[in-house]
């Protein structure tokens, strides 16, 4: 019997397509947001193209609401409505307009206590952290949860791990050494 025909399927899991581009890459080392826990995160830009990863990734967001409405519900009468609540999905074109990275996509902020494990397109190991920047395009394994907690409710996204697919334009304006150093023109070295 093969492993696919014994594996439990978790419908609040996704595994991202390979157009998916990582932003705000903070894989190798946990960082504070806002004086909270440190975390590893990543900001999934997902292609509004790549429906089927789309798709799946709300089908998952529903699957985490019907499976955490006790924990929604918490203290009161009755379980708001998932249009009602944070939810992990949000639109590039919306929330971040200035953004070109975030044109015509959706994108998910995903986080994790641990490291995630971070391979390549022939799920070795990658080694060298200057390979995984915020720029590069790979998929993640995620998935979704609800959450409650101090009046905030919703569904959140965990980090699991991460497939390096192919390199991508570094994001947040930082040049590359390679393309700066791309001529021999000294560009005004003494002016």
């Amino acid at each position: 019997m093969s492993n696919n025909t014994t594996r439990a399927t978790n419908p609040m899991k996704v595994i991202t397509g390979p157009d998916t581009r990582w932003s705000y890459a903070n894989v190798w080392e946990p960082k504070s947001i806002n004086g909270g826990a440190a975390k590893y995160s990543v900001s999934l830009i997902i292609p509004k193209s790549d429906t089927k990863t789309v798709a799946k990734i709300k089908a998952a967001i529903e699957a985490a609401y019907q499976e955490g409405q006790a924990k929604l519900k918490g203290n009161g009468r009755s379980v708001p409505p998932l249009a009602a609540i944070k939810n992990p999905l949000r639109d590039g074109d919306l929330e971040r307009p200035d953004d070109p990275a975030y044109a015509n996509a959706y994108f998910v902020n995903a986080n994790s206590a641990t490291a995630p494990g971070i391979v390549d397109a022939d799920r070795n190991p990658v080694l060298t952290r200057s390979e995984v920047y915020s720029g590069v395009y790979g998929r993640a394994s995620i998935n979704f949860y609800a959450f409650n907690s101090n009046g905030n409710k919703g569904i959140a996204c965990g980090l699991n791990n991460l497939q390096l697919i192919r390199p991508g334009e570094p994001l947040g304006g930082k040049a590359s050494a390679e393309s700066d150093f791309a001529t021999d023109d000294d560009e005004d070295f003494l002016g």
